[in-house]
């Protein structure tokens, strides 16, 4: 019998709130990956993902498959983000207002190459447009390019950003804390913002 295609869940607020644990388990697959090395677990997860709970405007998308979730994306008003991610666009004088925060888009391998990458782009845009954004934006880690680490066959996703229109801001930076794999607590990272403007 043919797999059954994947089916998609779209929630705000509290009703993401039975999916909890899917979300941050599938984070916990995804994450502990290059480049982003985390190694979390599910207390932190509950912690992190109230944030999208608690906020009635944010959009999560996850991708079901046999039960389970697959995939995921989510976004929410920058202005009921955490301070950190506030803080370079307050120093530049933007209006939080204004700005939509594109969280995370993550998939299982097996799910790669199905399009739903840019779909989850569309998903996101689309809210943004409802909340009346005029500016999406979404950071990623900074890596050096000789890192050890970096697996061989590696290819970052810039490309595809910059087809979606995102532009790389290298004077908006956030500052951010996770335990990655092989470190014994948890160190700071960097991570530099891509924006996109819209006519609203």
């Amino acid at each position: 019998m043919s797999e059954s295609p994947p089916t998609l869940l779209e929630l705000s607020g509290p009703a993401l709130e039975p999916y909890i644990d899917d979300l941050g388990g599938l984070r916990m697959s995804v994450f502990p990956d290059w480049p982003y090395l985390y190694e979390g677990s599910l207390e932190y997860e509950r912690d992190y993902l109230r944030t999208y709970v608690g906020c009635a405007r944010s959009l999560v998308v996850l991708v079901m498959a046999g039960g389970q979730a697959v995939g995921a994306t989510t976004c929410m008003p920058m202005a009921e983000e955490a301070p950190e991610f506030q803080a370079p666009f307050v120093s530049a004088g933007h209006d939080l207002s204004r700005i939509c925060y594109l969280g995370e888009s993550i998939l299982l391998p097996e799910y790669r190459g199905r399009g739903l990458g840019r779909m989850f782009f569309e998903k996101r845009h689309a809210h943004a447009a409802k909340l009346g954004s005029s500016m999406t934006t979404f950071c990623a880690v900074d890596r050096a390019v000789d890192d050890p680490r970096r697996p061989a066959l590696y290819r970052p996703l810039d490309e595809m950003w910059t087809l979606q229109g995102y532009v790389k801001q290298p004077q908006l930076k956030a500052h951010l804390e996770w335990q990655e794999v092989g470190e014994t607590q948890p160190s700071q990272k960097t991570l530099t913002f891509w924006t996109k403007e819209w006519t609203v």
